[in-house]
């Protein structure tokens, strides 16, 4: 059977950095933002819009009041999209040993029994290390104050535990659901990724 490593994370807390370092150190295939790619390909719908559904839980549909009620009718896409997600992770998981990030992976992956990470840390080191990342999950070029950053933030982070708890039914960043949670507030991700790989 393959190691298989997840890596569940805060947004701002370097997990993604610590995963894909985990995976050079280590020698394995790394997954993350490819999973997107991949069902994009699949589904044909933009990854823009994957990368929405597969990051918030689904809307509940509701009555209309129109002098009858009735319940609207929206075409169920994320469906197709969280079949496809599971789909592509047990493969990618199935090829070889593997990082994978996010995506409620250690829950899909349950029964392969992988080695699950959560990675968090303080709301002052999260900011500090989204300033500092051009990649960080917002618009390029786009400026944010740090009080308009932290609320970036909580709100990635809300989003990430309601979606994480809709489809797994367990809490996010519970230590009872991980095998290590990594407290990166202050740290170098180089230096814990080395120290992450040992334990492994």
């Amino acid at each position: 059977m393959n190691k298989i490593i997840t890596v569940g994370r805060e947004f701002g807390s370097g997990g993604r950095e610590l995963g894909r370092r985990l995976a050079e150190i280590l020698g394995c295939a790394y997954y993350d933002r490819e999973i997107i790619a991949e069902i994009a390909k699949r589904t044909s719908l933009s990854e823009t819009y994957i990368q929405h559904i597969t990051e918030h839980k689904p809307v509940i549909p509701f009555p209309i009041h129109t002098g009858r009620t009735f319940w609207a009718v929206i075409p169920d896409y994320g469906q197709n999209v969280q079949k496809e997600q599971h789909d592509i992770i047990r493969e990618m998981a199935g090829k070889s040993d593997c990082v994978i990030v996010g995506r409620g992976a250690d829950y899909i992956l349950r029964e392969q029994k992988p080695f699950r990470l959560f990675v968090y840390s303080d709301i002052e080191s999260k900011i500090k290390r989204c300033q500092q990342n051009e990649s960080a999950d917002y618009e390029k070029g786009e400026t944010l104050s740090e009080k308009e950053l932290r609320k970036r933030i909580e709100s990635i982070n809300k989003a990430r535990a309601d979606y994480y708890e809709f489809y797994t039914g367990q809490k996010w960043g519970a230590k009872e659901n991980y095998d290590l949670c990594i407290n990166t507030s202050n740290c170098s991700v180089k230096a814990l990724a080395e120290a992450v790989s040992r334990i492994i």
